[in-house]
């Protein structure tokens, strides 16, 4: 049985500044880095490196960076016989600023991302009868995501989704299709109508999204942990403490840590502990897809800080 990830292949363009830049002000930066990147391929590289046989599905353009993003895939481990080469759009591309903080400014351009339709869909459900979970996100279309959610969940396939970068609403139709929606506290503030920041107000978002129709909601809190809330219990995670880097891809390897536990059969808080355990660990250096722990670091850290898996 594998995982699949549905979702976007960016490659990212990485600035590191002593601080953010306000708005109209120039700052002389330090470092430039091009790392490939793109939520869906994070989290599948992410899988992939804890141990989790994964395909990833999605579009890249036929020129050197989408050349270079496959490869990267398949260094990693992950299976992309499914991704499509588009002839008529670019790679998708982020350009991220990093400060000396960890925070971040991320501008997307979305390229073959934004062509992800329906064929692609279909190729998805070629792999479903040998899949275990599906994991979605929102760089791409949202009517692919909903039919990709639809398809696996018609398929009895536990859907994840990251809702990410947040619009002001979902469609309705995607929350009973989805088992697990892990929005952090700025995308579920969005997705809520109400501000999140803190565990009370997490856990009356999270109660929003089950009333919805999702089984199950976790809201990322960041250095406060994450919330999770089923119809039977709502419960906090707290944060793993490090000295963060580079939050850019701790969010995707939180849903990569969270999938894993789950397909190691664990229960749903042991799945939230990874997650966070996953998502702490990629805050530690810096990029998206070079952040992205090892088994082998994984398991350590875990032990380091008693948790039995």
């Amino acid at each position: 049985m594998s995982i699949i990830v549905f979702g976007s292949i960016n490659i990212d363009l990485v600035v590191t500044a002593p601080r953010l830049p306000l708005a109209g002000e120039t700052l002389t930066g330090e470092n430039f880095f091009k790392i490939p990147g793109g939520k869906g391929a994070n989290q599948a590289v992410a899988l992939s490196r804890l141990g989790i046989p994964t395909h990833m599905l999605g579009r890249v353009g036929a020129n050197n960076f989408g050349t270079e993003l496959v490869k990267s895939l398949q260094d990693a481990g992950v299976q992309t016989s499914k991704i499509f080469l588009d002839e008529n759009a670019n790679s998708g591309v982020a350009i991220i600023t990093v400060s000396h903080s960890g925070e971040n400014h991320i501008v997307v351009i979305s390229g073959a991302n934004g062509q992800v339709n329906q064929e692609d869909v279909e190729r998805l459900t070629q792999l479903l009868p040998t899949a275990k979970a599906l994991l979605l996100q929102l760089e791409i279309p949202i009517s692919a995501v909903v039919a990709a959610a639809k398809v696996a969940h018609d398929a009895n396939i536990t859907v994840i989704l990251d809702p990410a970068p947040a619009p002001s609403h979902l469609p309705a139709e995607l929350y009973p299709l989805v088992d697990i929606i892990t929005p952090n506290e700025v995308e579920a503030g969005q997705l809520v109508g109400f501000p999140v920041n803190n565990e009370d107000t997490a856990a009356k978002a999270a109660g929003v999204l089950l009333q919805r129709g999702v089984k199950s909601a976790i809201v990322k809190l960041g250095a406060a942990g994450a919330i999770c809330a089923t119809p039977e219990e709502t419960f906090l995670v707290p944060a793993f403490t490090v000295d963060a880097v580079d939050t850019v891809a701790a969010g995707d390897a939180f849903n990569a840590g969270l999938a894993a536990a789950l397909d190691h059969g664990l229960s749903l808080h042991q799945a939230v502990v990874w997650g966070t355990a996953a998502g702490a660990l990629a805050a530690t250096k810096l990029g998206a897809q070079t952040s992205l722990p090892d088994r082998f670091t994984f398991d350590a850290f875990l032990k380091d800080r008693g948790v039995k898996f």
